[in-house]
């Protein structure tokens, strides 16, 4: 199968504001894609922390590069390295270097260390220096990382070491000792001791975290009702209790100071009906605050299809339950998920999930290690007088990090709801989506619609899309950042997964996409940086419009073969430069519809601008200005 035939496989910094003066200067490989990013000021999410890349830094190891094609998917570091390079240490000695842009007391390390020789990770450290003083040592895990296998269903993969592997980074973080002035020269280096049989370090992010905040007066502790920071023992029962008080109107606010606490349930509402299998009723009228999301930290060890209880096990044991009016600020929550579906059907749970209804706000919350770290919506039929569909809900200031599937997907009727100023990195699907389901009350009126994704930044997926959209109306993308898509498109549109048919408009504006798109189902499946995808229904009423689209691994912007239609596309003020494997635009053989395109510039592509395929019935409009580069 050619990568121009389409078939149906289902599928069920400071970066921001944008890249500030913190960043570090590229290097010659890196330059073209910088350029652009660092003149779009509105685009991406605000973060707190500078993120360094490794092959920029002074290193002394070996440079990990990308073939030309980004291949993933076969023990590929580089493919899912930031900027597609990073860097191996092998023997002692071996570091990376890098000179502070700000203060710091805290730091971040995206890094890949073996796996046990059966499975289940293993436990490392690696030595971190400052002004050539040792600082400590670092822990480093491989738990979360390495699923083997050759399938393209995430559901079929591994944690039983053999032949291919993939996922293959995972994050470790620290709280330093002091804080670390502007000028400070950090290294990474293997030390005696530091005995894993390799390390790839990709990128460091360096934070300066501010103290914990104080409690609120209006609030009401979590150790009020039993809980202990730091003891290692379950604190489920506390803070459920704590949470039930202020839905009962008891207390008018939750509390969670600084410190661990082990959370082994998820907190929900105990359902004296009964009804189902599983408890699925949320939380309503609740306020939960924490002294930040570096201090106030909730975890599990329990495995959640292992935890028993009255979790589902798909929605995991960890984090919270939400149906109405509820607001969750200043936490992190870290599950305890190592696969999605394999070995089992283990699942790695979800950290906020349920019906979220209205006036429901989730701010600076840091979620790692889950399945989906947000899933908004509950299906009609699971306990249909409970039914209320995310309204005007907002998230912002997400960290959302290393999971295995979706980082936050609106669905079952969600509308009138947001996500602004959020990180996202290493999903293992899209990190974000509108999916307007149809397992809803009216499919005629429960719509996913007025969705909008704005100013987020996303990197490295390791699976599916940066940002998608399945059905509905007036949903829109705007100035978000991004970066080094595995195997699908940055920026998506399509009606598989069965959607509500989408109508009115859908707005893709003002973001900026580099090294998108990729190879993916058996690699004969090539995606676009940007891609419409109508696999059954049409997609209309479709704006892309001030937009750059860099070193995509294929096509700039792709419209593929399908059996619907993309009619009246307008794509205006779009920068296409140096796509790598594909053309500027793409209109594939069995592609209906057509585009407008008014002040596009395509340059660099390595099969032309614009190229519409024998037989396609997608016609474009309107000339593309040609730049420097291989046109035709």
């Amino acid at each position: 199968m050619t990568r121009r035939d389409w078939n149906r496989r289902s599928t069920a910094v400071t970066l921001g504001a944008v890249l500030t003066a913190a960043w570090l200067v590229p290097t010659a490989a890196h330059a073209a894609p910088v350029a652009p990013e660092a003149s779009a000021a509105a685009r991406g999410a605000s973060t707190p922390f500078t993120e360094y890349e490794a092959e920029d830094s002074t290193y002394d190891g070996t440079l990990l590069e990308a073939d030309a094609t980004r291949t993933f998917g076969h023990t590929n570091f580089a493919t899912e390295s930031s900027g597609r390079e990073s860097v191996r240490l092998d023997s002692t000695g071996e570091h990376v270097e890098f000179t502070s842009t700000g203060s710091t007391n805290s730091i971040v390390v995206r890094n890949s260390i073996p796996d046990a020789p059966g499975g289940g990770g293993q436990e490392k450290t690696l030595s971190l220096y400052a002004d050539g003083v040792f600082v400590q040592k670092l822990d480093l895990s491989s738990k979360h990382s390495w699923l083997y296998g050759n399938t393209d269903q995430p559901e079929g993969l591994t944690n039983t070491p053999g032949g291919d592997a993939r996922r293959l980074f995972d994050e470790s973080h620290a709280l330093l000792d002091k804080t670390y002035p502007e000028g400070t020269t950090f290294k990474l280096q293997r030390d005696a001791g530091d005995d894993a049989a390799y390390y790839v370090v990709d990128l460091v992010d360096l934070e300066q975290v501010a103290p914990p905040a104080s409690k609120p007066a209006e609030c009401t502790s979590i150790t009020e009702y039993g809980a202990v920071p730091d003891d290692g023992n379950d604190d489920t029962d506390a803070i459920q209790a704590a949470v039930t008080a202020d839905q009962n109107g008891d207390i008018d606010c939750v509390w969670i100071p600084a410190g661990q606490w082990r959370q082994e349930q998820k907190i929900l509402t105990d359902d004296p009906l009964n009804r189902g299998e599983y408890n699925q009723v949320g939380i309503s009228d609740v306020t939960i605050r924490g002294a930040g999301m570096w201090h106030s930290q909730l975890y599990t060890l329990t495995p959640p299809q292992d935890a028993g209880g009255i979790n589902h096990p798909h929605e995991g044991n960890f984090g919270f339950d939400i149906d109405d009016n509820t607001k969750i600020s200043d936490i992190a929550i870290f599950g305890s998920g190592t696969i999605r579906g394999g070995d089992g059907n283990a699942e790695g749970g979800v950290g906020l999930n349920g019906r979220f209804g209205k006036n429901t706000k989730i701010s600076n919350v840091w979620i790692e290690h889950a399945n989906v770290a947000a899933w908004v919506g509950r299906d009609y039929t699971n306990i249909p007088e409970l039914w209320g569909p995310g309204d005007g809900l907002e998230f912002s200031g997400m960290r959302i990090r290393d999971t295995y599937a979706d980082g936050i997907n609106f669905t079952n009727g969600t509308r009138n709801s947001s996500v602004t100023d959020s990180s996202f990195r290493n999903t293992g699907d899209d990190a974000l989506a509108v999916w307007a389901s149809k397992y809803v009350k009216d499919p005629s009126t429960d719509v996913g619609h007025d969705n909008v994704f704005s100013n987020n930044t996303v990197q490295l997926p390791w699976r599916a899309n940066g940002i998608a959209v399945y059905g509905g109306y007036g949903n829109s993308i705007e100035n978000n950042l991004v970066y080094d898509t595995m195997n699908y498109p940055g920026i998506m549109l399509a009606t598989d997964h069965d959607p509500v048919p989408f109508s009115g408009q859908t707005l893709i504006a003002n973001n900026g996409l580099y090294r998108t798109g990729g190879a993916f189902w058996n690699e004969d499946q090539e995606f676009g940086a940007i891609t419409l995808f109508a696999q059954g229904s049409d997609i209309p009423g479709v704006t892309i419009r001030d937009t750059d689209i860099e070193d995509s691994t294929y096509d700039g912007i792709q419209f593929k073969t399908g059996g619907g239609a993309m009619p009246d596309v307008q794509v205006s003020n779009v920068k296409i430069s140096g796509s790598a494997n594909g053309s500027g635009i793409l209109a594939m053989g069995g592609a209906r519809g057509g585009a407008t395109l008014t002040g596009v510039t395509i340059s660099g592509s390595r099969d032309g601008d614009v190229l519409v395929e024998p037989g396609s019935q997608f016609v474009i409009d309107g000339a593309a200005a040609r730049g420097s580069g291989n046109s035709r």
